[in-house]
């Protein structure tokens, strides 16, 4: 996708239209996350993208690691910059209420049981 570096548009849009950047802080903002619960919420997909698209996260989140007996225990969190796009995230929520149907509910009561899971 081309990207106009001056158009602030543009760049938001590069950003928000990562695979799963948005799902991911999505996510985050319920508070700090480990590693699995991330990859859990995010059905379908690999565990190698998901350390991928963790790592890209690094712009908007950031990770404290905890050791522990058995092995470290890293948590993620968002920084200002990442709570910055919750808003984003909010919008396009209530877009898909409006406009996408019941239906979106559903999935979203569904991936929220699945993460408690």
């Amino acid at each position: 996708m081309a990207v106009d570096e001056t158009c602030p548009v543009c760049m938001t849009a590069e950003i928000v239209c990562g695979k799963w950047t948005l799902l991911l802080i999505r996510d985050l903002a319920e508070g700090c996350t480990r590693f699995c619960e991330l990859e859990r919420s995010l059905a379908g997909i690999s565990h190698a993208r998901c350390r991928c698209a963790c790592a890209r996260l690094r712009r908007w989140a950031s990770s404290h690691v905890t050791p522990t007996p058995s092995a470290a225990r890293v948590e993620y969190a968002l920084t200002e910059k990442g709570r910055a796009l919750l808003p984003i995230i909010d919008d396009m929520r209530a877009y898909g209420e409006d406009w996408l149907g019941a239906e979106c509910a559903e999935r979203e009561e569904s991936r929220k049981a699945l993460a408690l899971a």
